[in-house]
């Protein structure tokens, strides 16, 4: 059996945006229904929804047979962690907070077997490997795969650079909620300062030759950051879209008890 292809990390290679979608419910059955509707990539999160490597894996099964890509987000950058989502069979990994280059290549040595990395060997005891179905998996394995490292403070806009530049770095992802709100504005990422950093970042990021994303509900947003050079863009939320049509849906029988909010952070 061949390694699998990671054709998101492919793609990044490409100059067409790639246009994504949050996966927060945290169960393959929701998970699949997403991997249905056509979006280049979804984000199965690990750190804001109540996931865990079982439900992380469970999704991974679900959505495989489909064309849209899971990325999976850490909830942290441990390397045990990382070794276990890694076994599990995750191709492109998000780690939230990264700050600094020291960061970055810890999470690139995580990935990576010895003697480039320290990333423990599993064998035949793991879904990545095809249960040892994958010849040279431990030579062949970091060539499909994609880590995409988060910029969501303002040390790591400081910093960004130096993140950028490091080898094994596929691409950086800003966060704009933890952003605005470590800047002092409470996820408003539409303040003037908050949108230089995100700006900043964009070009630094492509200035070293690596595909940069961000998250943006807002059509308004996502057309911005695309035009600035955003490669890969969260375009919507399904824990969002499935709020907002079910409150509009009541509304159109019944008068709203309270306005309907649509929050532009998440």
């Amino acid at each position: 059996m061949d390694l699998p292809i990671n054709p998101f990390k492919a793609a990044l290679r490409r100059s067409e945006p790639l246009y994504g979608i949050w996966a927060g419910f945290a169960t393959p059955y929701a998970a699949e229904i997403i991997a249905t509707t056509g979006y280049d990539w979804m984000l199965v999160d690990g750190e804001h929804a109540p996931n865990t490597v079982p439900t992380l894996l469970g999704q991974l099964q679900a959505v495989a047979p489909y064309a849209t890509h899971p990325v999976v987000r850490a909830v942290h950058g441990d390397a045990v962690l990382i070794k276990q989502l890694l076994d599990a069979g995750v191709q492109t990994l998000m780690v939230p907070m990264v700050e600094t280059a020291e960061q970055a290549r810890a999470l690139v040595q995580a990935m990576r077997y010895p003697p480039y990395g320290i990333r423990g060997v599993g064998g035949g005891l793991t879904r990545a490997t095809r249960w040892d179905a994958v010849p040279d998996y431990i030579r062949t394995a970091h060539e499909q795969l994609c880590l995409i490292v988060q910029i969501e403070s303002r040390l790591g806009v400081e910093n960004a650079a130096e993140i950028a530049a490091v080898e094994g770095v596929d691409a950086v992802f800003i966060g704009p909620a933890d952003l605005s709100t470590g800047m002092g504005h409470a996820g408003d990422a539409s303040q003037p300062e908050v949108q230089d950093c995100i700006r900043r970042t964009i070009e630094t990021t492509l200035a070293h030759g690596k595909a940069c994303g961000i998250l943006a509900p807002r059509e308004e947003d996502a057309r911005r950051y695309t035009d600035w050079g955003c490669r890969f863009v969260a375009v919507a939320i399904d824990i969002s879209l499935m709020r907002q049509a079910a409150v509009a849906n009541l509304a159109r029988y019944r008068a709203p008890s309270q306005p309907a909010i649509v929050s532009t952070t998440y």
